[in-house]
């Protein structure tokens, strides 16, 4: 068909889930060591693959404090981390997991995660929403997402305000034990973009520990876009 979009990723088989778990696990393509490359090719708009692959090498940088720019080499070496990573740490690791798990084990696990997983996030979400945010902003009006909401796989909470809503993600400290490195990938950084062009507000991750807010900073960050949506 005309229409058809040729795919250029490689394809590496049953490969493919050790390596992107051991890749999000020890964050070897986030932006502060690839940059930010949805953004990137979205400035580049290139024709070919090529024309992106030149232009990425001439100009992608890394985000951070740190900034430095991309190289073939900076790649390969980042290529190489996630190997000795693998090799050192995740098969080992896997290989004893294998060897000692049983049947009692994924028989609990399913029944852990289904409830006991459940009912602890909804706690967490409504202790951070109800004794948190609602009472540092009353002016907002909070509400669980509706499941038909086309960002309810990334957003938990929105707040609507003046016409405008902002939206909320809250997340344990488990889920990142530095949460202060914590980045998004891209798919969820569209989703985040693309719900601010709807409902004229930002998205913030709120993480949570003991059902209270464990990154405080995130709180002035809401009162500015609180205060900038009251302006509009």
């Amino acid at each position: 068909m005309a229409n058809d979009i040729v795919k250029y990723s490689m394809d590496f088989g049953k490969k493919e889930r050790v390596l992107n778990y051991a890749c999000q696990t020890y964050q070897l393509s986030r932006p502060n060591k690839v940059g930010a490359v949805m953004a990137l090719i979205r400035e580049c708009q290139p024709q070919t693959i090529d024309e992106w692959e030149k232009w990425y090498f001439e100009n992608a940088m890394t985000d951070g404090k740190k900034s430095f720019k991309i190289t073939r080499d900076s790649l390969n070496e980042l290529g190489n981390r996630l190997y000795e990573k693998i090799t050192e740490v995740v098969i080992p690791e896997w290989e004893d997991a294998f060897r000692n798990l049983t049947q009692q084990d994924c028989i609990d696990y399913i029944y852990n995660l289904t409830i006991n997983r459940t009912y602890d996030g909804y706690l967490r979400e409504k202790s951070v929403i109800n004794d948190g945010l609602a009472k540092l902003f009353p002016e907002l009006t909070f509400e669980e997402t509706a499941p038909e909401l086309d960002h309810a796989g990334d957003i938990d909470y929105i707040a609507k305000i003046n016409g405008n809503a902002i939206g909320f993600q809250i997340k344990p400290v488990t889920a990142k034990a530095n949460f202060g490195s914590y980045s998004l990938t891209e798919r969820m950084k569209a989703s985040f973009e693309d719900f601010t062009e709807k409902f004229g507000g930002k998205v913030f991750i709120v993480f949570s520990l003991d059902k209270a807010i464990a990154n405080t900073e995130v709180i002035e960050d809401i009162r500015k876009e609180v205060e900038r949506l009251k302006r509009k």
